[in-house]
């Protein structure tokens, strides 16, 4: 089962097991009172309340600034089960997870396999391993490319078919 990283815990804040949370997830509403997270040290902390003013988290067994003090700098991890369930999309809106293992075309072109995706300050960008054809046709051509995740490029996402329709694709890919 895929473990998807959404936060990282800091120090203890007061004394009754309170520790400050760092989310690093676009769906801050899966932090929520009975929801379950595992660490990086594979242990289960159930969510028992959190303040996302204060940026504090407190976890069902954690009562005491000494009960905190092995998860400082802890990982929190989710799977992607509990991300659906716990998190609401809009409408063009999809999970990461959902996204990388598509193919990226480009009218009927194939251009690759999205690979993974990256958070840059401007935006969210798709790494493509570039397809084999285009590779065989011309062996200069970069081996994985960057097309950021936004509407200048990407025109449509069919996660059931895994397909996303690019445009500009090849300008990048020729750029690269």
């Amino acid at each position: 089962m895929e473990k998807i990283y959404v936060a990282k815990l800091g120090k203890s804040v007061g004394l009754k097991g309170q520790m400050r949370i760092y989310i690093e997830s676009d769906f801050p509403e899966q932090f929520k009172k009975g929801v379950t997270f595992t660490t990086n040290k594979n242990k289960t902390l159930t969510v028992e309340s959190i303040n996302q003013t204060q940026d504090t988290i407190k976890f069902v067994g954690i009562n005491s600034v000494d009960d905190t003090k092995i998860f400082i700098n802890s990982l929190l991890f989710t799977t992607e089960e509990e991300s659906k369930k716990n998190c609401k999309l809009s409408k063009k809106q999809f999970f990461w997870f959902e996204i990388e293992g598509c193919v990226a075309f480009e009218n009927d072109l194939e251009l690759g396999k999205i690979i993974e995706i990256n958070r840059y300050p401007t935006d969210d960008y798709m790494t493509i391993e570039t397809a084999q054809a285009l590779l065989d046709k011309d062996p200069k051509t970069a081996k994985t490319f960057l097309i950021p995740y936004n509407d200048n490029y990407v025109l449509e996402v069919d996660i059931e078919n895994k397909k996303i329709m690019i445009k500009n694709g090849l300008d990048i890919l020729a750029a690269s």
